[in-house]
C-alpha cells in the first residue's frame, strides 16, 4: 500500500479516535470546567455533539469545492494542523464556551472525509472506487473502536490527556503527509471556487440536477439515518430490553466496529466482484431489513450480541453508493460530491438521534401504550425499505469512466 494511501487512511482514523478519545472523560470534564451537575453535563454533552455535526454539515462542500480548487494536498494538511492546535485549546480550556468553541472548529476539520474521499477517487481507477471508498469506511471503524478504549486508558492520567494524544495524532500524520503526500489533481482540471455551490444546499441543487444523482443521494441520506440508530439508542436499548452493563454495552460497539472494519476493509471487494456495484447496494438493503427486525425482536442478550457484529454485514452500502456517484460526476467535481455526502451524513447525525431517540421515548416511557423498546429498528427498517425502492425505480446515472 502506498504511503501516501496510509496517510489518508490515518487521517480518517484519527477523525473517528478523536472524537472517541474525548467521550469517557467527557462528564468529569464538563462539571471540572463548571457545566453544573451530570445532568447538566449530559445536556452541555449533547450541545456539543450537535455543534460539531452541525459544523459538519455546514463545511463539507466548503472543504470539498476548496480541495476541487486548490487540491487535495494543502486542504487535508492544513486541517490536521489546525485540528492539532485546536485539542491543545480544548486541553487548556478553563470553560464551557471554550469547549464549545473548540467543537466547533473541530466540526469543520473533521470535514475532510469528503477531501480524503476525492484524493481516493483521483487515484483508483472507477471500478475500483467502491472497494478504495470501503478502505476509508474500514479505518473510520478502527478508529471508532480504539478511540474510546485508549481514552479511556489516557483518562486515568486526568481529564486533559485524550486532548493532548489527540493533538499529538494530529500533527504527526500532518507532518507524515507532508512528506508523503502528493497532489492528485491537476491544474488543468481545478475549477473555480463558488460559494453557491459551496454550501449544503447549493451544492446538493447541482448535484441532483446531474442525471440519476439526486434519487441516489436520497438513498444515500435515508441509509445514514437508520444506520445512527445504532449509536443514537444502543446504550438505551441495551439496557432496557437485556439489563447490559456499560462494559457489554462497550463490548458490543467494539464488536461492531471490528466487524464494519472488515467487511468495508476486506470483504467488500470479492462482494464487488460478485454482485457488482447495483447488485452489492441491494444486498446490502436487503441484509439490513432483516437484521433491524431482527434486532428489534430480539428478547435475549446473547443473542444479541451474536446479532450485533453480523449486522454490520450490511456495511457495503455507503462505500458502493460512493462508487456509484463518483463515477456519474467528472474529475473536477470530486471533492464537491464527497463534500456534499458529508453534508449529508452530518445532517443525518443532527436529525436521526432526535427522531430515534424520541422514538425510544414513546415505547418505553411510563405512559407508552405499546411496550415495546425495539421500535426504532422497525423505523430504521421502514426507512431501508424507502430507500431501496428509490434504488430500484430510479434511472441510471452517466458514467464518466
Amino acid at each position: 500500500m502506498r504511503p501516501a494511501v496510509v496517510f489518508i487512511l490515518i487521517t480518517m482514523m484519527i477523525d473517528a479516535m478523536g472524537i472517541g478519545l474525548i467521550i469517557p472523560v467527557m462528564p468529569d470534564l464538563f462539571q471540572e470546567v463548571g457545566a453544573g451537575d451530570l445532568s447538566t453535563a449530559a445536556l452541555w454533552g449533547g450541545v456539543l455533539a450537535t455543534a460539531f455535526a452541525v459544523m459538519q454539515f455546514l463545511f463539507g462542500p466548503v472543504i470539498g469545492g476548496l480541495s476541487d480548487r486548490f487540491g487535495r494536498r494543502p486542504v487535508l494538511l492544513i486541517s490536521l494542523v489546525v485540528m492539532a492546535l485546536d485539542y491543545l485549546v480544548m486541553a487548556v480550556a478553563g470553560s464551557i464556551w471554550l469547549l464549545l468553541l473548540g467543537r466547533l472548529v473541530g466540526g469543520i476539520t473533521a470535514a475532510t472525509q469528503g477531501t480524503a474521499n476525492a484524493y481516493m477517487a483521483d487515484i483508483s481507477a472507477p471500478e475500483d472506487r467502491a472497494a478504495n471508498f470501503g478502505l476509508i469506511g474500514a479505518a473510520f471503524g478502527i478508529g471508532f473502536v480504539l478511540g474510546p478504549l485508549i481514552g479511556g486508558l489516557l483518562a486515568e492520567f486526568g481529564t486533559r490527556a485524550p486532548f493532548y494524544a489527540a493533538a499529538t495524532l494530529a500533527g504527526l500524520n500532518a507532518i507524515f503527509g507532508y512528506f508523503v503526500l502528493k497532489e492528485t489533481l491537476p491544474v488543468e482540471k481545478r475549477r473555480r471556487f463558488s460559494w453557491r455551490r459551496a454550501n449544503p444546499l447549493g451544492s446538493f441543487r447541482h448535484l441532483a440536477a446531474l442525471p440519476g444523482i439526486a434519487p441516489l443521494l436520497v438513498v444515500f441520506f435515508l441509509y445514514q439515518v437508520a444506520f445512527a440508530v445504532y449509536p443514537a439508542i444502543w446504550s438505551f436499548f441495551g439496557k432496557e430490553r437485556f439489563g447490559w452493563e456499560p462494559s457489554t454495552i462497550g463490548l458490543s460497539l467494539a464488536l461492531f466496529g471490528i466487524m464494519m472494519a472488515i467487511v468495508q476493509g476486506g470483504l467488500i471487494r470479492p462482494v464487488m466482484r460478485l454482485l457488482g456495484e447495483r447488485g452489492t447496494v441491494l444486498y446490502g438493503h436487503l441484509f439490513d431489513i432483516c437484521a433491524f427486525l431482527a434486532l428489534a425482536f430480539v428478547t435475549s442478550g446473547g443473542l444479541a450480541l451474536i446479532l450485533t457484529p453480523l449486522a454490520a454485514l450490511a456495511a457495503v452500502i455507503t462505500p458502493a453508493l460512493q462508487g456509484i456517484m463518483s463515477r456519474a460526476v467528472g474529475p473536477d467535481a470530486q471533492g464537491e460530491l464527497q463534500g456534499a455526502l458529508t453534508s449529508l451524513g452530518a445532517l443525518a447525525m443532527i436529525l436521526s438521534p432526535l427522531l430515534m431517540t424520541g422514538t425510544f421515548a414513546t415505547f418505553t416511557g411510563a405512559d407508552a401504550r405499546l411496550y415495546f423498546p425495539g421500535a426504532p429498528f422497525v423505523l430504521s427498517a421502514g426507512l431501508i425499505v424507502v430507500g431501496l425502492l428509490v434504488f430500484l425505480i430510479r434511472r441510471p446515472a452517466r458514467s464518466f469512466s
